[in-house]
């Protein structure tokens, strides 16, 4: 009996979407039998530099999205071929040393930068393994990942495939498996488009921002007397809980909280609407749920075409002040719900609640090809 394939999934620390995709394939292809790694050559090769430069991506990003959208657009245009080759050479060595260690038959790359090391590595040494980059953004790419070494790129939707493709690359090269969600939505039933709205279960995720969740709450919960918070708090617990106890003192019977939790997706299949950052694990999670989505918070350049996925789809919109997330829900709700009954009708259609499985399966099946 041959053995089992072995993965190298690699990530980084710069967006929960890159995580989150990297440890949704290492489940999938576990699933499937594949033994896999997942990994942060940077954030093991340099631990302080990353953090660092992730607390100054995070405040950016939360913060200063104009300062984070004028980065963004440089980046576009840097050729990571030919630069960057002094600042990656800590993670490149930590990177062939992985190889070399757990001897992987695959290497998946969630991040746009590990290509480029591993094609530095691939020509000291000689030898070669396929390369699979899974591209975390939707419809909006960045050039990094287009012009990446990769031998085979996994993307999130057909219009994003169809983006990709006005660039010099091969089509076939190019493929369709939706964002590598936790393989636990393909067995979890969404709420039905005919179910009761009353109550109106919204998830509600907020920014580090406490002035934001008492204003951004107070709206949602003043739009319609059905609504009900669910409001995660995660890695902001302590920074946000006292605003939160203060709304929930203020709306009683109809504010739950959470901390940070592992039951997202649960919680998503539960409530008839998130509201939320158009990051990518976020606003894919809400699309494999069937779970509509407004976004109050955008990261101009990598997070707007999330937004567009989301138009495009029917399935959700843009809400970025209390007064417009307040109208928003309003008009959701009117007429006994029909625009959110239409968003779930929509993204029933659009079905994609296994995009780790299916590129789990992709992956294996060009290994064994």
């Amino acid at each position: 009996m041959s053995e089992p394939p072995r993965i190298l999934i690699l990530t980084a620390a710069f967006g929960e979407g890159h995580n989150s995709a990297a440890r949704n394939l290492g489940l999938a292809l576990g699933e499937l039998g594949a033994i896999t790694r997942v990994c942060d050559p940077c954030l093991t090769a340099t631990p302080i530099t990353t953090r660092v430069v992730e607390r100054l991506y995070r405040f950016a990003t939360d913060h200063l999205p104009r300062v984070w959208k004028a980065i963004y657009d440089s980046i576009d245009n840097v050729d990571f071929n030919r630069s960057g080759k002094l600042t990656t050479r800590k993670p490149q060595a930590w990177l062939a040393w992985a190889i070399d260690e757990f001897r992987p038959t695959a290497v998946v790359s969630t991040y746009p930068l590990y290509p480029y090391l591993l094609d530095r590595i691939f020509g000291k040494s000689g030898g070669r393994l396929p390369i699979f980059t899974v591209v975390t953004d939707s419809m909006e790419i960045n050039s990094a990942w287009l012009r990446a070494p990769s031998d085979f790129w996994l993307v999130t939707d057909p219009a994003t495939r169809e983006a990709m493709t006005d660039h010099p690359m091969s089509a076939d090269r190019i493929i369709d498996t939706g964002f590598p969600v936790n393989p636990i939505f393909s067995r979890l039933p969404p709420l039905p488009d005919n179910a009761p709205c009353e109550p109106f279960r919204v998830l509600f995720f907020p920014t580090a921002r406490r002035k934001s969740l008492g204003a951004m709450g107070s709206a949602m919960l003043d739009a319609d007397p059905a609504v009900c918070l669910t409001i995660v708090l995660g890695k902001n617990v302590r920074l946000l809980h006292q605003a939160a106890r203060n709304l929930k003192r203020a709306y009683p019977g109809r504010v739950r909280l959470r901390g940070w939790t592992r039951r997202v997706p649960s919680l998503l299949t539960s409530h008839h609407l998130v509201v939320g950052k158009a990051g990518g694990a976020t606003v894919h999670e809400a699309i494999a749920a069937e779970c509509p989505m407004l976004i109050h918070h955008l990261v101009p350049g990598q997070e707007e075409g999330n937004l567009r996925l989301l138009q495009a789809i029917g399935a959700g919109d843009l809400a970025a002040t209390p007064e417009a997330l307040s109208e928003k829900l309003g008009g959701i709700l009117t007429n006994k719900a029909a625009a959110w009954r239409s968003m779930k009708t929509a993204l029933a259609r659009h079905n994609r609640n296994a995009g780790a499985l299916t590129a789990a399966r992709f992956v294996l099946s060009r290994l064994r090809s």
